[in-house]
């Protein structure tokens, strides 16, 4: 397997990182789409025209762009220093950026089932969650600070 990571290493890391930006898409994205989701009526067409859009965006483009970012990074590791710190930190990240990815999930089914209970500010202060652990990411993988 090794040897196959090492050939191919470049592509699995391009299509790693197209993975990664289709994922964080949604991750800014859907929160937007609560907030919005927030001052419709309960039953209204635009209530009713989010609730789509948001299935289509977690379905379609989200939850498989978190697999594909999973499966060409674990590619990526088969040939990675594990002993290195900044590894774990970013692991530590991408763990955190996945439970919000099935939170934003959970979320979704609540206003598909018209019992949201949270205020757009709410919404607001979670859309900014995935850009602060895309800088942490970002950081540790490209300064590799320890």
């Amino acid at each position: 397997m090794g040897a196959f990571v090492g050939e191919y290493y470049l592509w699995i890391k391009a299509l790693h990182v197209i993975s990664v930006i289709a994922w964080m898409a949604g991750l800014l994205y859907l929160p937007r789409l609560f907030v919005y989701h927030c001052a419709a009526k309960p039953g209204s067409e635009l209530s009713e025209t989010l609730k789509v859009m948001e299935r289509r965006l977690l379905r379609a483009i989200m939850n498989p762009a978190m697999i594909a970012a999973y499966v060409f990074g674990g590619l990526m590791l088969v040939i990675q220093d594990w002993s290195a710190g900044w590894l774990h930190a970013k692991l530590a990240l991408v763990a955190a950026m996945t439970w919000l990815h099935h939170l934003l999930a959970q979320w979704r089914k609540d206003f598909a089932a018209d019992r949201n209970a949270r205020p757009q500010r709410f919404y607001r202060i979670a859309n900014e969650i995935p850009t602060l652990l895309l800088i942490g990411i970002v950081l540790l993988v490209i300064v590799k600070p320890f």
